[in-house]
């Protein structure tokens, strides 16, 4: 099993990477919140690895942070709570806080992740509370990661932060709007780590 991997991030896009360790590429599927905190394109990046296997694949899902790892292990413990949808509640949700939303039951607030509805909501606090609290106790405090240095922002990367949301499940009219508002606020010449930066902030509202 791969815990953790090294090397120079070959190809970058919102929910997914490769990175060259060397001479060999590794594919992982990532958060918008990783993704949000990698370096460019050419420098070297490490990240805790999650393996999930598959009777026809295996995937690599990868994690800025031990604590996000964590979360998304927790997450997987629910009962039909799979890998894509785990990834989507950390596109929209800060690990911290989603372990807080866990410990505290507050399933009204999970609600607003695609994918979960009210029985998941609730049936995520029933199951992973427990798990969220003995979480938050063991780690302590957050760990904070960099973001890489910004880009200039063209409509290609309004699509890709679009087809980023559609990817995770959001519908595309919700989507449009996260989308539409994110470039609004984040103002012109803004990156795609800053537009995808907005847009964690208003899909957590």
């Amino acid at each position: 099993m791969i815990a953790w991997l090294e090397g120079s991030l070959r190809e970058k896009a919102p929910t997914r990477i490769v990175v060259d360790v060397q001479g060999l590429g590794y594919e992982l599927l990532i958060s918008l919140l990783t993704f949000e905190q990698l370096p460019d394109s050419g420098k070297t990046v490490a990240l805790q690895v999650r393996t999930v296997a598959r009777e026809d694949s295996l995937l690599l899902y990868g994690f800025a942070t031990r604590l996000e790892r964590s979360a998304f292990d927790l997450l997987l413990k629910a009962s039909r709570l799979g890998p894509k949808l785990a990834q989507a509640i950390l596109s929209g949700i800060e690990p911290d806080r989603l372990l807080r939303l866990l410990r505290d039951g507050d399933a009204k607030a999970l609600r607003r992740v695609p994918g979960v509805g009210p029985k998941m909501a609730e049936r995520m606090v029933v199951e992973l509370r427990d798990g969220a609290a003995e979480l938050l106790a063991q780690l302590g405090e957050v760990e904070v990661a960099t973001p890489g240095d910004d880009v200039v922002a063209t409509e290609h990367i309004r699509e890709q932060l679009l087809s980023a949301l559609l990817n995770l499940g959001y519908p595309r009219a919700q989507a449009e709007r996260v989308v539409d508002a994110a470039a609004a606020e984040a103002g012109d010449g803004a990156s795609l780590e800053s537009l995808i930066r907005v847009a964690l902030r208003r899909l957590a509202r």
